[in-house]
């Protein structure tokens, strides 16, 4: 890379990058993706300084973190994420806490720098940009982006690449074991989001923007032996009380260099278009009042998500089966607001479907209009959930379940586990606990119904021009933002026509019976992001349990393996498949069931039966097969059939049924399998905040 270092005493956005290279007369000679700038400092301003670590520290103390605490930096090496470097070192110093023995940095302090490899010159830059941040006091890794499925199409660039980081935030926070990310977003990041939703015609929940602190929920489980964590990622946003100015002047009384990305003044991407249209018309009246508008929406969210928590927490229970059921008695829809009844049937199935996009327009209108309709006397499918009236309940409850009919149903696959040893230091309790202290905070800051005149708008005129009678806005800054509006929403809609053919023949994803995934033996599973899964031997026939790699022909030896049945996992198979229930299984459990003596076993072969009757004499294993499968039969039966489709079951490589562990139906005594429904995602979206 031949970057170009200039000393600047202008933000980057007042100067056009070509025509200063112009003026220079070196554009032919050099080629750039990035550049470098450090401002020089100005008199007065190290007093401001103060304000900006004040400003720091309490919003990490509203977020309930403690400088002892292990904290991830998103680091992309412009001003923001530098002056966020710079902020968080500053205030782990302040501190006192010692630095790291290994790389003298400051402990507890991890920059991560993503190359997105969409250009040739990324990793010569991510290397730089870690070079700044490890000369800064802090320690910095470079984790690179693997396209296995091609790079990402120009239209959805910058959605892919942010997707994309991400998820490489969460996977190097897992292996690093830190519970907490910072990124450096800040109140003119909210000001476009703002604007580009508004455009989209969201309503008042979309135009809160990002939130002050969430959780980031990873396709993983975290195992420590028997005991898994799935609390996610805390991802903080400690700036948002600071403007892009404060970001420069942090950098330029810290005297610390920066980039910028020429992308960035490209308008082929809505956020550049809506950052360059707003300087335009910014001014401090116009940033205040614009900000004001947005504090309004977000107090709303936070109002909205605190309701919908209760009504959560008061009518829906969640079944081990990984079914959500609602009480419609005690939710008592008819009464409840359609803001409230939209957002918490939202929650529910995108809990139950493990899905990131919650549902919204003309289905959110039909849900609305289906719970409702009390007592339920229909079903319906919706989000990758089937909904309908639980049995026996007369329709005062509805059964919500993960569908594989659907359109679009959710992946059927087994996502990663990370495992670690119970002794090792676990992250995911310090989340926890920030999040407690974090509630007793934002607890004194919930607002009341009268606190919360926006509450009951629906579209985005609407809103506005109750911003405007509060005297939230001026006049001017009134037609600022629809003028901003009107304008990116033309780009929208052109974009939207150019892709509606593209959208009319997408072909529909089928829910295949005959998807399965392989788990090792010993080996943790988190089937379709619900169910968390292992297999073992029993501890009195495998006493090599905790290896990775089973030695069968030793262990065939030493305990006479051979005189199990021939159907037994451990004489054929030492890896076995995970899918979902079938029809079929429920027909071989069937036929089991009536069997005096399973096909294909040696009745002279004994074993314990205590999985299915504790203290019981030991019988054959085809008898032992016979009552589990019985005993199976009678736990599907109080099993919705929606429902039951749902269930995770082990087969081997002839797609023999060998557990169903959800109901205690093992195939063989000599098998020990455990399913807990843990959920990647849990109900109700997870810890949030807007304040």
């Amino acid at each position: 890379m031949k970057t170009l270092l200039l000393l600047c005493t202008l933000p980057p956005h007042r100067y056009d990058v070509k025509k200063m290279l112009c003026s220079l007369k070196i554009s032919k000679f050099v080629s750039f993706s990035r550049l470098m700038c450090c401002k020089v400092s100005e008199g007065g301003e190290a007093a401001s300084m103060i304000k900006f670590k004040e400003t720091f520290s309490r919003r990490m103390a509203m977020a309930g973190i403690k400088p002892h605490h292990r904290i991830a930096l998103g680091v992309s090496g412009g001003a923001d994420s530098i002056g966020l470097c710079i902020l968080a070192s500053g205030w782990k110093k302040d501190a006192l806490l010692d630095t790291d023995e290994n790389f003298g940095c400051i402990d507890g302090l991890l920059g991560v720098v993503v190359d997105h490899r969409l250009r040739p010159e990324s990793t010569e830059e991510a290397q730089h940009v870690c070079d700044m941040v490890f000369k800064m006091g802090i320690r910095c890794q470079i984790a690179a982006c693997d396209w296995s499925n091609g790079r990402p199409k120009q239209g959805h660039l910058q959605e892919a690449a942010r997707d994309k980081r991400y998820e490489i935030f969460q996977d190097v926070c897992i292996k690093e074991q830190i519970g907490v990310l910072l990124v450096a977003h800040h109140a003119d990041d909210q000001a476009e989001l703002f604007i580009l939703r508004l455009s989209r015609n969201s309503g008042i929940l979309g135009l809160a923007g990002m939130p002050f602190v969430s959780q980031l929920f990873g396709s993983c489980i975290h195992c420590y032996e028997e005991n898994s964590s799935s609390d996610g990622i805390l991802l903080v946003r400690p700036l948002l009380d600071l403007q892009k100015e404060d970001m420069y002047k942090i950098c330029q009384v810290a005297r610390q260099e920066w980039v910028e990305d020429p992308t960035n003044q490209k308008d082929v991407f809505a956020r550049n278009r809506i950052r360059m249209s707003l300087r335009k018309v910014s001014s401090g009246v116009f940033k205040s009042e614009l900000q004001s508008v947005i504090s309004a929406c977000r107090k709303t969210r936070s109002y909205v998500e605190h309701i919908c928590g209760r009504l959560i927490d008061e009518s829906v229970t969640v079944t081990q089966e990984g079914s959500a059921t609602i009480d419609l008695a005690k939710l008592n829809p008819s009464k409840v607001e359609d803001i409230y009844l939209s957002k918490f049937i939202a929650l529910v199935l995108q809990f139950v479907s493990q899905r990131h996009r919650p549902v919204r327009g003309r289905i959110s209108r039909i849900l609305l209009n289906y719970l409702r309709s009390s007592p339920c006397k229909t079903s319906l499918t919706a989000a990758g959930c089937f909904l309908s009236a639980v049995p026996s309940s007369r329709g005062t409850k509805i059964l919500v379940c993960c569908s594989l009919d659907s359109p679009q149903p959710s992946r059927i696959q087994a996502s990663p586990t990370y495992l670690f040893s119970s002794q090792q230091y676990s992250p995911f309790h310090d989340v926890v606990q920030i999040i407690l202290e974090a509630k007793s905070h934002s607890n004194f800051l919930l607002p009341n119904a009268l606190d919360v005149p926006l509450l009951h708008l629906t579209c985005s005129h609407e809103i506005l021009s109750e911003a405007k009678k509060l005297n939230l806005v001026s006049e001017s800054t009134l037609k600022s933002i629809s003028l901003l509006q009107h304008e990116e929403s033309k780009h929208f809609s052109v974009k939207r026509e150019q892709n509606l053919s593209q959208e009319l023949t997408y072909d529909t994803m089928s829910s295949s019976t005959s998807v399965r995934e392989p788990l090792r033996y010993g080996r943790f599973c988190h089937f379709m992001n619900r169910f968390l899964i292992m297999w073992k031997l029993c501890a009195d026939i495998a006493e090599d349990a905790s290896l990775n790699k089973f030695n069968f022909n030793r262990c065939r030896e030493e305990f006479n393996l051979d005189k199990l049945c021939s159907s037994c996992i451990m004489h054929t198979d030492t890896e076995v498949m995970v899918r979902h229930m079938i029809e079929n299984d429920w027909l071989y459990l069937s036929r089991l069931s009536k069997d005096d003596v399973a096909k294909g076993c040696r009745e002279d072969v004994v074993c314990s039966i205590s999985a299915v009757e504790p203290k019981s004499e030991k019988i054959s294993c085809a008898k032992y097969r016979q009552l589990s499968a019985h005993k199976a039969l009678q736990a599907l039966k109080s099993i919705p059939v929606s429902a039951r489709r749902g269930l995770p079951v082990l087969v081997n490589s002839s797609d023999l049924l060998l557990s169903i562990p959800t109901i205690y139906f093992d195939h063989c005594p000599c098998l020990s399998v455990v399913a807990v429904f843990k959920p990647r995602v849990p109900l109700g979206g997870g810890y949030s905040s807007y304040h």
